[in-house]
C-alpha cells in the first residue's frame, strides 16, 4: 500500500511539473539574403492562469521590472541579427541585443531593444534601451499554452517579429537594409 501512494504521488508530481515546464533554449530564427535574425528566449506556461498574467494585479506585475517585461522567462530574451535592419522605425545595427516589452497598456504593447546583454530577465537597465517601438496587438485563435516567437518573411527583404502567449499576439513588422 505504502508503495502504491508513493507511486502515485510521484505520477502527480510529474504530470504537475509538465503542465509547469519552462521550456529553455527556444529559437526563432529566419535568413534574408543568407543572414540571420535570431531570437533564443525561455518560453513560460500559462499553467492554468489564463487570465490573470497580464495587467497591474496579474502574475507579470510581481516582476521587479514591471510594467517593462522580461517577455519570457529565466534569462533575458536575446535577439542576434547579422544584418541591419528596420525594426517598425527603429534602426537596429546587426549585432547581439535583449528584448523586453512594455505591457503598462494592456492594448498598446512597446517592443523595447535594450544594448544590454547576458543578464538574467529582471536585470532590465532602461539606460541601455536601444529604443522602443509599438506593437500590433491582436487575440491569437486559441489560447496559447506556451510562449512563442515567430520571425517570418513577408517576402522579399521584409518581415514580421511576433509573440503570441495566453490570449496575446503582439507583433512588429521589419525591413532588412
Amino acid at each position: 500500500m505504502k508503495s502504491l501512494s508513493i507511486g502515485s504521488a510521484l505520477l502527480i508530481a510529474a504530470v504537475a511539473f509538465a503542465f509547469a515546464e519552462t521550456k529553455t533554449g527556444q529559437t526563432a530564427t529566419a535568413t534574408f539574403s543568407g543572414k540571420k535574425i535570431a531570437i533564443q528566449y525561455s518560453s513560460p506556461a500559462v499553467n492554468g492562469r489564463a487570465g490573470k498574467l497580464f495587467g497591474k494585479d496579474g502574475h507579470i506585475s510581481q516582476d521587479p521590472t514591471y510594467p517593462v517585461w522580461r517577455a519570457g522567462a529565466n534569462d533575458a530574451t536575446a535577439l542576434h541579427t547579422d544584418v541591419d535592419f528596420d525594426l517598425g522605425g527603429l534602426a537596429v545595427p546587426k549585432g547581439d541585443y535583449t528584448l523586453y516589452v512594455n505591457i503598462a497598456n494592456p492594448d498598446k504593447w512597446e517592443l523595447v531593444v535594450n544594448k544590454q546583454t547576458g543578464q538574467h530577465g529582471t536585470d532590465y537597465d532602461p539606460k541601455q534601451d536601444l529604443g522602443r517601438v509599438k506593437m500590433t496587438m491582436s487575440k491569437p485563435a486559441a489560447m496559447v499554452e506556451q510562449l512563442k516567437y515567430t520571425i517570418s518573411s513577408s517576402g522579399g527583404n521584409k518581415g514580421k517579429l511576433e509573440l503570441a502567449w495566453e490570449n496575446v499576439d503582439a507583433s512588429v513588422n521589419f525591413t532588412v537594409k
